[in-house]
């Protein structure tokens, strides 16, 4: 049992250095990129700037040698410095110059590497940015947007931690130990450097085991943070429905224990990173303690200065730091590796929907639609559509209604292309979708959506949002088209006005004036009313109706319905159940026909009617019994 779990372990540790190294071979363009010849310049000169700073911090210890000795009177430096150099005072000028000067080329370094760290920061994020908007929307459906945002905020820290680290302290730290080991073989003997050969040994095992250990510590940290932070945005994006069933203890009691099992790993990290630190020093101290008794041996017989006490120590002291710092190095590499891990697994998924090669854009003449014999479904077990067929020709209006479930609203994610058909075909123009550019595709089409999301930005963005760079006078006449015009105007702010998140400072009637106007903004020649009325009251929805109405004319028009009041005008209205067509014509034939429609146009009319009923009653019962004036007097 033990040498299967020893192997099992060992597969593990193999699979994780393949991902590492799978990982730093995917940001090496970031960390030297090809198209930036000024950004290459500027990773030579630093490393140069590095190499000069440690051919300094071997230096500076000899200076430190050199003011013991002649302090204590045992000379005070090589022949072949010049004379006046050789002063205690000089020598402790020529000290502090050597740290300055050290410190100074370290800071060059930096600044110089700064801008090539932040673009690789920038351009992955934007990659990533980019591809998530490539996705389909079966996966955004899947997903927590609070949880992705974090992955993105984690892994570009992480970006800027490896490409920093791996270029700029790595391979100059390596040098550093080989000048310094050269130094301590020629000023003392061999037995020194292997004594601080195994120490360094002792000290990157040690750290790369207990790092190593650490990763797993750190991913569910990870793991329980985004769970956090999903709950968080989750809970907050539904502030309303909280406050409706009044579960904000029961969401606080969620969060919390995400936060709970959080708090246990990070306590867990932080432990760990002190049992690592403890063992470093250890290690390291163990090493050091070794070659300063040989050299304290040695000055005791005579073999050696003070000042070579000294500056064994110095060496050593200088030794650590960037011994110490390949530990930080390592340690903040593999975490940043385990940051960054999801974002590559993220920029790993293959987009649903892929334009061919040489796809060419899709010309659209008329705007006449056709579903050819489509097939759809999201599982295998479930089918959405079985063989449906209709067009809807160009400048015409065609309806679709139908039970909910029955793929009224799945008809319109074909058109745009969020998803492609199982079988059969969707064209424009007599242009098969799957063979056009997909953005060609959208920019063609304009959407008005049953629940309109805002960005949380003012009025002016929202509806510019449609065509972006048109100028005022268009928004305004879109605006002024949309019916909204008047009200905005009215604001104290006009279109400078912010909507607030999902632009929830706007009432529904104001929000779909607001879709309306970028959409006519947008002036596409196809356009979709998905369910655009049906969340609206009575009156309302009857004066976004005319606006639609408007917007609408001379554009080839899909309806998808829920109120049957809003259809009745429609060419053609097509009737789904069970994702085939069960009735198709105009409003007086499927009436006359006596089928679902009209047996659904019955239930809509009679719920209308006890709905009117309803309000009437109301109106006469505030009429009859006028409700007392309550107000405090002023």
């Amino acid at each position: 049992m033990a040498d299967a779990s020893q192997g099992q372990s060992d597969r593990k540790i193999s699979a994780d250095r393949g991902e590492t190294l799978r990982t730093l071979r995917n940001l090496w363009p970031y960390m030297w990129p090809s198209r930036r010849p000024d950004l290459k310049r500027r990773v030579l000169i630093a490393f140069v700037a590095l190499v000069i700073a440690k051919l300094v911090t071997v230096l500076v210890p000899y200076f430190f040698k050199w003011v013991t000795d002649a302090l204590a009177g045992e000379g005070g430096g090589p022949s072949y410095l010049p004379l006046f150099l050789l002063t205690p005072i000089m020598l402790v000028v020529a000290y502090n110059t050597g740290r300055v000067l050290m410190i100074g080329f370290n800071q060059l370094r930096d600044a110089l590497f700064a801008r090539v760290g932040q673009y690789a920061v920038r351009q992955l994020a934007r990659r990533t940015f980019v591809h998530m908007h490539q996705l389909s929307l079966r996966y955004h459906l899947s997903r927590r947007t609070g949880g992705l945002s974090r992955v993105i905020e984690r892994g570009t820290k992480g970006i800027e931690t490896i490409v920093r680290f791996t270029i700029l302290n790595s391979a100059p730290t390596a040098i550093e130990f080989s000048l310094m080991a050269a130094v301590i073989w020629y000023q003392f003997s061999f037995v020194y450097v292997v004594i601080i050969g195994i120490t360094i040994w002792a000290y990157i095992w040690f750290t790369v085991r207990a790092s190593d250990w650490r990763i797993n510590i750190r991913r569910e940290m990870n793991d329980s943070d985004t769970e956090a932070s999903s709950k968080a945005v989750d809970s907050l994006l539904n502030f309303e429905t909280v406050k409706y069933f009044g579960n904000e203890k029961m969401e606080a009691d969620r969060f919390d224990t995400s936060m709970a099992r959080y708090e246990q790993a990070a306590t867990r990290t932080w432990t760990s990173l002190a049992w690592l630190n403890l063992g470093q020093t250890v290690i390291f101290s163990i090493g050091m303690g070794l070659c300063m008794i040989l050299s304290a041996r040695a000055v005791m017989a005579g073999e050696q200065t003070i000042g070579d006490f000294v500056l064994i120590n110095a060496l050593l002291m200088q030794l650590s730091i960037p011994l110490n710092f390949i530990g930080f190095v390592y340690r903040e590499i593999k975490q940043g590796l385990a940051d960054i891990e999801t974002m590559f697994n993220l920029l790993n998924v293959a987009p649903e929907v892929l334009d061919k090669p040489d796809a060419p854009a899709l010309i659209v003449s008329d705007g006449a639609i056709r579903f050819n014999d489509v097939h759809f479904h999201y599982d295998p077990d479930r089918p959405i559509l079985k063989g449906v067929s209709f067009e809807v020709p160009a400048g015409a209006k065609v309806a679709i209604v139908g039970p909910s479930g029955a793929g009224k609203s799945t008809l319109s994610r074909l058109l745009y292309r969020f998803y492609d058909v199982t079988a059969g075909s969707v064209e424009i123009d007599g242009q098969d979708l799957r063979d056009v550019q997909q953005d060609t595709v959208r920019a063609a089409i304009g959407m008005v959506p049953q629940d309109t999301v805002l960005f949380n930005d003012t009025i002016g963005y929202n509806i510019r949002y449609g065509r972006w760079g048109a100028d005022d006078h268009l928004v305004q006449e879109a605006a002024a088209m949309a019916q909204i015009g008047e009200f905005i105007d009215s604001l104290p702010d006009g279109y400078k006005t912010p909507v607030g998140e999902r632009g929830l400072k706007l009432s529904g009637g104001e929000k779909q004036r607001v879709a309306i106007a970028r959409t006519i903004l947008k002036a596409p020649p196809i356009l979709i009313l998905d369910e655009a009325t049906s969340a609206l009251d009575t009156a309302t929805e009857q004066e976004i109706q005319s606006a639609l109405d408007q917007v609408s004319r001379d554009r080839t028009t899909l309806m998808i319905a829920h109120r049957l009041s809003t259809v009745v005008d429609a060419d053609q209205i097509i009737v789904l159940k069970d994702g085939v067509i069960a009735e198709r014509g105009n409003h007086a034939e499927l009436l006359d026909h006596d089928g679902l429609y009209a047996a659904m146009w019955s239930r809509q009319r009679e719920a209308d009617e006890a709905a009117e009923r309803l309000r009437r009653t109301r109106e006469e019962a505030r009429d009859f019994f006028p409700q007392k004036d309550t107000a405090d007097p002023v």
